[in-house]
């Protein structure tokens, strides 16, 4: 049955105005998948015939998903069938993008769907990985296990990504704190000083016509010292999406930079694993697990090296030996894995890399962070004694010459 996407506007049973979006055969079939869930249909639109949820609306975060995952581990547990499952999560979210998710899904399932299929349809709600789960756990009987995997990996997700900000966030306001106060003092304030300068009937010295000089030049060329680190980063990003090249230029230099590479290489790593192990534990083929976790690594130079791991394994060899060749993983974790393989315990011996690397990860931040702190408060510092330096020596020099 084809279907097409629906703009709708709705009213719940409590006189709440509900927004969205979802697929319907026509608007009759929109009309009882809202009555299904409890709304009331007062207009509808069709959009552009495209599979999948525009998520237009209300974002769904992580924690939305965790708790989704939480109440449907739970309700398989107390042998509710997965249908009624469905339709109580989908009448009880509070997310109105969600619940439209959970619509389409409900609808999906009905008609025969396996879950794992209708959670494919939402490529934005539902990553590679945790369609690779339920799949898995689908196969097996035991989607009860898949929800208590996915929760693990998607508490652990947030709780990198929550890493992974505070390393780029809080160093970012650190460093445009100090270039706005570079800018201001050099364009605002010192121009008044250098005016005053400027009527001393005296020789400068060199400290204070090079403060002299640069102050001319942020008063003149503002816009210029502003725009062209934005117009570098915005070229770098329209670059990198439109050549893979660049993107792997651009990816092998960060991972090659002092401290900030190494922090890379380490949250690449603890994502590999997690995933990785993840996947194994659940019964998915080796190389099956190596494309889904790949997907989940940000460096093109690491994914890149995990395509080489995937096509020597596929030649015969082991995992530990094909990381090995790759170049791109820590000896220690090669030999981990390979005490993993020896022993059959290589999933446990995954978790224990994952959960090394993530609290190497916490460690990492901190030290990037306490490197740039005192870096850029040397830069502060070293700019107001220039100033200082190039402000008051003529001063004083005049109070040689000065006759009482």
């Amino acid at each position: 049955m084809t279907t097409e996407r629906y703009k709708y506007k709705a009213v719940s049973a409590e006189g709440r105005p509900i927004r969205g979006v979802l697929n319907a055969a026509n608007e009759t079939d929109l009309f009882t998948q809202l009555q299904d869930s409890g709304l009331e249909l007062i207009s509808c639109s069709p959009l552009a015939k495209k599979r999948g949820l525009s998520l237009g609306g209300k974002k769904v975060k992580i924690r939305d998903i965790i708790q989704f995952f939480i109440h449907l581990e739970q309700m398989q547990g107390a042998g509710i069938p997965i249908l009624d499952a469905l339709a109580d999560i989908r009448d009880t979210t509070d997310n109105d993008t969600f619940r439209d998710v959970m619509a389409e899904a409900y609808r999906d399932v009905s008609e025969g769907s396996a879950f794992s299929e209708a959670m494919e349809n939402h490529p934005k709600i539902f990553s590679g990985l945790q369609v690779s789960l339920m799949s898995a756990g689908e196969k097996s009987g035991n989607i009860e296990s898949a929800c208590i995997e996915i929760i693990k990996f998607l508490k652990w997700q947030d709780l990198m990504q929550s890493r992974v900000k505070k390393a780029t966030r809080y160093p970012m306001v650190l460093l445009f704190a100090v270039i706005g106060t570079v800018v201001t003092m050099m364009a605002a304030v010192v121009p008044k000083i250098v005016e005053f300068l400027a009527e001393l009937d005296q020789e400068l010295p060199a400290v204070t016509k090079s403060l002299m000089a640069t102050s001319d030049f942020f008063v003149n060329y503002w816009h210029i010292v502003l725009l062209v680190p934005a117009g570098l980063a915005v070229f770098t990003m329209v670059m990198c999406k439109s050549s893979e090249r660049f993107a792997y230029q651009v990816d092998n230099i960060l991972l090659n930079m002092p401290a900030m590479g190494t922090l890379i290489r380490k949250i690449n790593i603890a994502r590999f694993t997690q995933t990785f192990g993840a996947l194994f534990q659940s019964g998915i083929d080796i190389l099956s697990a190596l494309d889904a976790s790949a997907a989940t690594v940000g460096n093109r130079v690491m994914k890149q090296g995990l395509e080489n791991v995937k096509e020597y394994v596929k030649q015969g060899e082991q995992l530990s030996a094909a990381l090995n060749k790759s170049g791109e993983f820590p000896s220690m974790v090669v030999r981990m894995v390979k005490v993993g393989e020896e022993s059959g315990n290589l999933t446990q011996i995954l978790d224990q890399v994952a959960e090394f690397y993530t609290r190497d990860v916490d460690e990492e931040v901190d030290k990037v962070i306490s490197m740039i702190e005192p870096s850029l408060t040397l830069i502060l510092g070293g700019m107001i004694m220039w100033i200082a330096a190039g402000v008051f020596g003529p001063i004083y020099a005049s109070f040689e010459t000065m006759e009482f």
